[in-house]
């Protein structure tokens, strides 16, 4: 059957599921990022397509850290001097080149960390990042859908798929092809890995800050903007980091 119900019960499975895997990576993707903070680092997130929105998560926003920074492909127009028509290729994604560019616009400094999510984990573009990452001595947090990357083929050349390059998996229990119910005839409806990616990015966020607090230092978390004083505390934050962090439209 499908319908709002329907995909509440499918939502909470999927929850359900993240709680009861995930734990341990969420630990450890959170000992990487804290390691990374107190060594002056930032985090680096990036994602295509509608994993961006998991990006968005990490970087910028109320409840969140401030030493973070969203990569996304159009960097390579806002800040590499690509024309705009470039955007308008479906295909991007798939494109393992476009991933050095974009290295090479981030402000990446040594000690970064890296976040990087793709439910599917097999777009050339996200495997590629991952392994520039890598070859760079960053460590690499990936938010992936197992079940969707075990059963596809790679579109990288090599052969690799996002978790395979990763020092953490976090895996967002989507489905595979990430909608969950049925449609008779073919078909599904009703996406998952938005929803459990974001729960995984926001538990991960809560157990780095919980470490900074048992250890008495002060969490650098962004403010609401539409609350009073909002403005002010994060401009103060951000210029910690000036240079290191993009805040665009």
């Amino acid at each position: 059957m499908i319908g709002a119900q329907e995909y509440l019960a499918a939502v909470n499975a999927a929850i359900a599921q993240v709680a009861a895997t995930q734990s341990d990576a969420v630990r450890r993707a959170a000992d990487l990022i804290t390691a990374a903070l107190r060594a002056g680092g930032v985090v680096q997130a990036f994602g295509s397509g509608h994993s961006e929105a998991l990006a968005m998560e990490i970087a910028g926003r109320a409840g969140g850290l401030v030493p973070t920074n969203k990569i996304a492909l159009r960097d390579i127009v806002l800040y590499g001097g690509a024309e705009r028509a470039a955007l308008d290729d479906p295909f991007l994604e798939r494109d393992p080149a476009v991933a050095h560019r974009l290295y090479e616009l981030a402000p990446v400094k040594p000690d970064d960390v890296f976040v990087i999510a793709s439910s599917s984990g097999v777009n050339g573009v996200v495997v590629e990042l991952a392994s520039v990452v890598r070859d760079h001595g960053h460590r690499l947090v990936a938010i992936t859908s197992l079940a969707h990357t075990n059963a596809v083929e790679s579109r990288h050349p090599s052969g690799r798929r996002l978790g395979d390059l990763a020092d953490v998996v976090l895996d967002n229990g989507a489905p595979f092809g990430d909608a969950a119910l049925p449609i008779d005839g073919g078909g599904a409806v009703g996406a998952i890995s938005s929803i459990t990616g974001a729960l995984l990015a926001q538990q991960v966020v809560c157990e780095v800050v919980a470490r900074l607090v048992a250890a008495g230092e002060t969490p650098p978390v962004y403010l609401s903007a539409n609350i009073p004083g909002g403005d002010r505390h994060n401009q103060e934050l951000e210029a910690r980091y000036a240079g290191r962090i993009r805040r665009t439209a």
